[in-house]
């Protein structure tokens, strides 16, 4: 499928951008109070007792900073980030190797953690209670076990889909944050502070309808800044104001409170084709020719957020905001459920 501008993955081009304006120090990074507040006591009394920091499982929506935390986590600590994810490590040797080479206190940052093999966790296990290492060498008569003392660390694991962490690997962490998304005046802050790192000049009607519509995402409001930034270049003389602002995401087919043409779509089909639902998540990805897991992961949260979708244990259905926001007319059956008119 194309890359939707909405997306809260990382895609190409992202990196760089990601990189450049990534908050470096917890006291820069806005939004998340819980998570930081507590992240916060966590790191002066590890740092206090010269201790590594506690495990740390970090889960929510792609885009909103995981990624980042982890990062200011090591740079709190004074330690060194060692970043890989569960699909880089195939087999249980692989692990082995990273986990040899870290050094005192250092962080391993695993991101999609949900993905590791059953093989891979179990090597983590021992390091993470006991920093110790075990593995099985050889196969048959010739097989060994090998044990091996490893340096005090830290792991965080982050991931999209924290139901598919295992029970044991989850329960060996000794801090679990769920990030949120964030709030109107997070998303200005953001957008505001990535326009003056990138030297844009915008207006602040400007800056709140891009923050407005970034579906309460940093890495999307950065996405859609950078697009406005190129429309306001060829036909606005470098200034991003309200009406650009409006415009340009109007082009990108942003509406104003996030949704894409691929959100409308899913709406449209559970309530034009399903009756407002319910519908099972196979049958909506084949009506709109999607992948289920782009729906689940990438559509749903935010839907859900916006109290546009239902997730029932018989499908999903369509609320009434759904059918406001459609402009759709609708009445209520007997089980004051919405339906088409």
């Amino acid at each position: 499928m194309n890359e939707r501008i909405v997306s809260g993955n990382q895609q190409d081009g992202d990196h760089t951008l990601d990189t450049s304006l990534r908050p470096r120090r917890l006291d820069e990074y806005v939004g998340q109070a819980t998570v930081k507040g507590n992240l916060q006591i966590s790191i002066t009394a590890a740092r206090q007792r010269g201790e590594p920091l506690d495990h740390l499982l970090v889960y929510g929506p792609p885009g909103l900073g995981k990624t980042t935390l982890a990062n200011i986590v090591a740079t709190e600590m004074g330690v060194r980030i060692r970043v890989t994810s569960g699909p880089a490590i195939e087999r249980p040797g692989d692990m082995v190797a990273l986990l040899t080479q870290l050094r005192k206190d250092d962080i391993l940052f695993v991101d999609e953690v949900h993905r590791l093999s059953r093989l891979v966790e179990e090597v983590l296990y021992s390091a993470m209670e006991d920093f110790f290492v075990s593995w099985v060498i050889d196969k048959g008569l010739n097989a060994r076990s090998m044990n091996l003392a490893i340096q005090p660390f830290t792991l965080i694991g982050a991931t999209t889909r924290y139901g598919m962490v295992s029970s044991p690997l989850r329960d060996r962490f000794g801090s679990v944050y769920r990030l949120e998304f964030y709030g109107e005046e997070d998303m200005c802050t953001i957008v505001e502070r990535s326009a003056r790192i990138l030297d844009i000049t915008a207006e602040p009607g400007g800056i709140r309808e891009i923050a407005l519509r970034a579906r309460g995402t940093p890495r999307v409001a950065n996405r859609l800044l950078r697009r406005v930034r190129d429309y306001a270049q060829v036909v606005a003389d470098n200034v991003i104001t309200l009406e650009v602002a409006q415009t340009a995401l109007a082009q990108l087919e942003v509406d104003r409170i996030g949704l894409d043409s691929m959100d409308v779509r899913v709406l449209q089909s559970i309530v034009e084709k399903f009756g407002g639902g319910p519908v099972g998540l196979e049958t909506l990805a084949a009506s709109i020719s999607e992948e289920s897991d782009t729906i689940e992961d990438v559509c749903e949260p935010y839907l859900l957020q916006l109290g546009f979708l239902d997730r029932t244990p018989r499908g999903r259905m369509a609320t009434r905001r759904a059918y406001d926001h459609l402009g759709i007319e609708y009445e209520d059956d007997a089980s004051n459920q919405p339906r088409l008119i």
